[in-house]
Order: structure tokens, then C-alpha cells, then sequence
């Protein structure tokens, strides 16, 4: 099959073709076709109740506590519902700490990654500078910030270089992201990811584990909730002024329309939930946008509507 030429994601806009070269590297390579949902096929119509175990139970695409029954029920419908009709491939994740609500679509299906990988890339620098004591320099302080926070493909291209491949893999695997493949020939923005190992990522992140110390966490979410305003798309649509957002999103076309990613973790007032979707062959950068963000209102509709608000 003939190999597709792809612009990296953009950050503060999108890297041209020229000369068959993208930003980073050469031509990039097919990417991966795989389409297997962890929850076997995509889950479509009414949700369907079982029982797991004596005290979880499933609702469609979505597991909970028993308590919680009603909420995961709710979220089920409300995110295919929400995908229904719409053009392209849709993956999303959700996990809210507070009730236990975990929710699955298409989990298992590989997206090329665009921005979304610079949050790996943080991760494993910080994971890096754990294992040798080190504090980051403040070069790297200052390349994280733009790789964040403005999503500069430079910055990211700079700490995608100093990490290297073999740091990359080495913190992939202790965090257990397994469906990850990491873009080479230096094409991080054709990382291949999934929901479900992007919402282990986001779980890393926020609260206690043996990859991520608390400082690093710190770090990261701090500069994921300084995304510039621009940025503030997808997983943020509809989330609520009492809470602290932390998103990372990544954008690029191709052939085959538009590839858009989003992550956001989503903290404070008892909150503590994740979300993670993903999307391609969008036919315009709105479509995929929106497509995103009418799965994200919903989401922090009924999650917020089973928690009180302590203030």
C-alpha cells in the first residue's frame, strides 16, 4: 500500500509538506489499521444491564458500582448517542474516581496521535529525571512549557530527540501502555495511540503511583491547566467553573480528512475524572472539534449531576 504523506500536528499551526518532509523527520509510514475494542465490537443501541460481580455491574459501554448503577447507565447512552451519525472513527474513555464509573468505546483502536503524545513525551522526561535524581534543566523546563501549553512542534521535536526512543519505550512500559507505538524516523505526531492507553495515562497522573512521583504529577497537570485559551477545545466543552481543567490536544490532516485528539483530566471540589477521545478521517478541523466536544458535555453533565457540588 502505498505510503500516505501526513503533516505533523500542529501547534501553533500545521507543519507544511515540503520536499516530501514533514517536521521531525521523512516520510512517514501507514499507520496501523488495527481496530479491535476492548470491549469487543463497538456497543450500539440500548444498553444492555449484567451482572459482573456481586458488586459491579455493566450498562452498555460503561462498568460501575452497583450504587451507581443509574449513572453509568446515562453515560452509556449519552456518548453513542452523542457519535451516532457522526463521520469517521470515534474511540472514547472515561473514568471518574469518585463513583467509580468506567466507561469504554472502541478502546482498543489505534489513531495516529498528533499532539496528544507530547503529553507522553513530559511523562517520560519527568520518569527520566526521577530515575537520576536530576531536576529538569532549565532549557527543559522552558521547551515543556511550549510543548504544553502552546503545543510548539519544535519543543516538542527538541525533547522527543533528548529523551530518545529507548527512554520513551522504557517509561510506555511501566505504565503499562501497551497499545502505544511510538512514530519513528523522529515522527512523533504518527505515534500510534489508543483511549485505553491514554486513559492509563491520565490515571498516572492523577493520584499516587510507583512511575510518577507526586512532584512530577504536580508538574504536568500544572502545565496542562495553563493550555492557552486557543487550545481549550474538546475535552473541556461543558465542564464546570467549580472544577480545574488539564487537557492536551493535538490536531492533523491528511488524506483522509482530519485526525483530532483530546485529553483532559478534570480535578477539585471532590472531582477527580478522566476522559480521552479520539477521532479521524473528520472531514474538517470544526467537524472533528465538534464531534469531540458533544461527547465532552454530556460526559460532565452526568457526572457532575451525580456528585453535590461542595461550593
Amino acid at each position: 500500500m502505498a505510503m500516505r504523506m501526513r503533516a505533523l500536528c500542529a501547534g501553533a499551526g500545521v507543519a507544511a509538506l515540503a520536499a516530501g518532509m514533514i517536521a521531525g523527520g521523512g516520510l512517514a509510514g501507514p499507520a496501523s489499521a488495527s481496530a479491535v475494542s476492548a470491549t469487543g465490537a463497538s456497543v450500539t443501541g440500548a444498553s444492555v444491564t449484567k451482572t459482573e460481580t456481586a458488586t459491579t455491574v455493566r450498562e452498555g459501554i460503561c462498568t460501575a458500582p452497583v450504587a451507581y448503577k443509574a449513572l453509568a447507565a446515562r453515560l452509556s447512552a449519552d456518548i453513542q448517542g452523542a457519535l451516532q451519525g457522526r463521520a469517521g472513527n470515534h474511540a472514547v474513555t472515561v473514568y471518574d474516581r469518585v463513583t467509580g464509573v468506567d466507561c469504554l468505546y472502541n478502546s482498543g483502536r489505534h489513531f495516529d496521535s498528533a499532539s496528544v503524545v507530547k503529553a507522553i513525551i513530559l511523562a517520560a522526561l519527568l520518569r527520566w529525571h526521577q530515575e537520576t535524581g536530576k531536576p529538569l534543566s532549565s532549557t527543559e523546563k522552558y521547551e515543556a512549557t511550549l510543548m504544553i501549553t502552546q503545543s510548539d512542534n519544535d519543543a516538542a521535536t527538541y525533547l522527543w530527540n533528548e529523551v530518545g526512543m529507548a527512554r520513551l519505550q522504557h517509561f510506555l512500559d511501566l505504565a503499562k501502555m501497551d497499545g502505544t507505538e511510538l512514530g519513528q524516523d523522529g515522527y512523533w505526531g504518527l505515534t500510534q495511540i489508543t483511549a485505553h492507553d491514554e486513559m492509563l495515562l491520565l490515571r498516572l497522573l492523577t493520584a499516587p503511583n510507583s512511575v510518577l512521583s507526586a512532584s512530577s504529577r504536580s508538574y504536568q497537570l500544572g502545565l496542562m491547566s495553563k493550555v492557552i485559551s486557543s487550545q481549550r477545545w474538546g475535552t473541556p466543552a461543558g465542564a464546570p467553573s467549580y472544577v480545574t481543567v488539564h487537557v492536551k490536544n493535538g490536531w492533523l490532516p491528511d488524506d483522509s480528512g482530519w485526525h483530532i485528539n483530546s485529553i483532559g483530566a478534570f480535578t477539585g471540589d471532590g472531582r477527580n475524572y478522566m476522559m480521552a477521545v479520539l477521532t479521524d478521517d473528520n472531514p474538517t478541523e470544526n467537524y472533528g472539534i465538534n464531534t469531540i466536544q458533544a461527547v465532552a458535555k454530556l460526559v460532565h453533565r452526568d457526572i457532575n449531576a451525580a456528585q453535590p457540588k461542595s461550593r
